[in-house]
């Protein structure tokens, strides 16, 4: 396999291109249809995870509400979530990327990847995308919605606000640290005799993070998500949790990005290197 070759503190060749950053504002993106497509795709792929996800919760919680050892289970929920990443992100990576989470997009938009007008819309839209499937899970099952919580998020007895923030903000810093790697131009050209797929370990972490969390906060890790079954199921305690389920997971992307982008991708010491570059 090709590697860089340095010379002094410069490189010579790749055998990957970085993409560049993505502008701040880029008025020119709102007269493309592609931009308007990527944002409805982020709906669609947002109600759909809500609408298949809250549904398997609250099956479970109804039969094993009749018998204890009924229904899916914690594993099957983390099944549901992580199953659920892996189709959306497979069938919609090459439209919008994927995201299906503010936290990702917010983690995307801190390392360039995205533009501010992009990461607003995306985020709006994936936010209205969970109401509306929270809203037909609703719709089709009323009474086992209310019932058995709406599968919202709500920070479990015994656990306190510091507990919950933090396994948000770990639980964020995995999945979106699995996205970047996931993602990498630069660990896509080298292991290209690798068929891995993006999706599937993105999937997996969602999957590993909601085995560790469910007990905690019943894994938010995506704002959307939570403001979505939340907005529907209108409790005063899942509001009143709502904070944990925003601050943690977009202070867990802005770490993963950084660390990314920065320190593993070393960003920090390539800037250092053309600021000098520059100076002299």
């Amino acid at each position: 396999m090709g590697k860089d070759i340095e010379v002094g503190a410069e490189y010579t060749t790749k055998d990957y291109q970085d993409p560049p950053p993505a502008p701040l504002i880029d008025p020119e993106e709102l007269t493309k249809w592609s931009f308007y497509r990527a944002i409805i795709a982020e709906f669609i792929a947002t109600l759909l995870f809500l609408y298949i996800t809250v549904l398997t919760v609250i099956g479970y919680k109804s039969e094993s509400a009749a018998d204890k050892c009924g229904g899916v289970g914690i594993l099957g929920i983390a099944w549901a979530f992580g199953g659920m990443i892996f189709v959306l992100v497979y069938c919609t990576a090459g439209i919008s990327g994927g995201h299906i989470n503010p936290a990702v997009t917010l983690g995307l938009f801190l390392a360039r990847k995205v533009s501010l007008v992009r990461a607003i819309m995306y985020m709006v839209a994936q936010c209205l995308g969970a109401i509306c499937g929270c809203g037909l899970v609703k719709a089709f099952q009323k009474s086992y919605y209310v019932k058995f919580g709406g599968g919202a998020n709500e920070l479990a007895d015994g656990y306190s606000n510091g507990t919950g923030l933090a396994a948000e903000i770990i639980g964020t810093f995995v999945l979106v640290y699995t996205v970047f790697s996931a993602t990498d131009p630069k660990r896509n050209a080298r292991d290209s005799h690798v068929p891995v797929l993006a999706p599937l370990p993105i999937g997996f972490a969602v999957f590993m993070v909601h085995l560790a969390t469910i007990p905690i906060t019943g894994t938010g890790i995506n704002p959307a998500r939570s403001l979505g079954a939340a907005v529907i199921y209108g409790k005063d305690k899942a509001w009143d949790d709502q904070w944990i389920f925003w601050v943690g997971p977009f202070i867990g992307a802005a770490i993963a990005a950084f660390y990314y982008q920065y320190i593993l991708r070393a960003g920090a010491v390539k800037a250092l290197g053309s600021f000098r570059s520059t100076a002299h």
